[in-house]
């Protein structure tokens, strides 16, 4: 059933989940006063953002090739992904700033179990829908919102901590854990901003498919490839949801336009029926081309 709904219905429902938990997140502060907890509201503000960001994304990586981009808009969320990595950098910079000020006077007079019970409500909230986000995006191979899935399952751990901290500090009386937690929080949380970036940086650079995806591209090919000499040079390229694979196919110099087109099709539709978003580039050559490596079609 998830694999059914669409990365727009996952991204405005990330919208909705996002001012719920900030919502949440923001009374436990407010009743709390408590420089932790105002840190791992800041992160869910970021994820308001970074959802808002997500939805923009995949509605313009899913318009349809035009004259001015061909290849399609699938590299959007990457754009997306990498802004969100930014967000997350900047919050945990403001949480180091807010944590210092309060460093050397932490007060922790209003701290009671009201404010940590509604934040860790907010945190098993954000557990479920970043186990919604994380398995869709890998089934799927939106950066976008694997970006907000990662970035959710950081806050879920945040959370942990800071109310995992907190609760000894109410039980000691040790005040200081609490802006000493809120800076262990922006250290994580600037942890995660730098893989956010990284990783959609490799995407922007054209990333090779991933070794398995190669693999089952081979099979594939070689597979349906009945008639052609041999397969070389195959190059993969992901760009979002999208996956491009780009090949030299070596046909017997006799063979017709014809014979040999068909080869073509019938590889591009094994393809296509096994691996979604996939988009093949197929250059035909005569057999005066034959290479000492490549795939020799059974």
């Amino acid at each position: 059933m998830l694999k059914s709904v669409s990365a727009e219905r996952l991204a405005i429902g990330s919208i909705a989940v996002s001012l719920l938990v900030l919502g949440l997140k923001l009374l436990a502060w407010w009743v709390t006063g408590s420089v932790a907890l105002y840190s791992d509201a800041l992160e869910s503000l970021v994820n308001v953002g970074g959802a808002a960001l997500a939805l923009v994304a995949v509605w313009y990586a899913q318009l349809p090739a035009d004259s001015g981009h061909p290849y399609g808009h699938h590299k959007a969320e990457y754009f997306s992904a990498v802004a969100e990595g930014i967000m997350i950098v900047v919050a945990a910079l403001l949480i180091v700033h807010q944590a210092l000020e309060v460093l050397w006077a932490p007060d922790l007079s209003d701290l009671g179990p009201l404010g940590l019970v509604v934040n860790g409500a907010a945190m098993l909230i954000n557990l479920g829908w970043a186990r919604v986000l994380i398995v869709w995006a890998r089934r799927n191979h939106s950066p976008a919102l694997a970006a907000s899935g990662r970035h959710l399952m950081s806050d879920v751990w945040t959370s942990v901590g800071v109310l995992g901290g907190l609760i000894v500090a109410l039980l000691t009386g040790w005040a200081v854990l609490d802006p000493v937690l809120a800076i262990i929080v922006a250290l994580n949380i600037l942890r995660e901003g730098v893989i956010v970036i990284s990783s959609s940086v490799g995407g922007l650079m054209d990333s090779a498919a991933e070794p398995g995806e190669q693999k089952q591209i081979e099979t594939i090919i070689h597979k349906a490839a009945n008639g052609a000499l041999q397969i070389h040079d195959i190059r993969t390229r992901r760009a979002g949801q999208a996956l491009f694979v780009e090949f030299h196919m070596v046909v017997s110099a006799a063979m017709t336009v014809a014979a040999s087109h068909e080869i073509c099709d019938r590889i591009e539709a094994a393809l296509q029926a096994e691996i979604s978003g996939i988009h093949a580039t197929i250059h035909v050559e005569p057999d005066n081309k034959l290479e000492p490596v490549g795939i020799n079609p059974s």
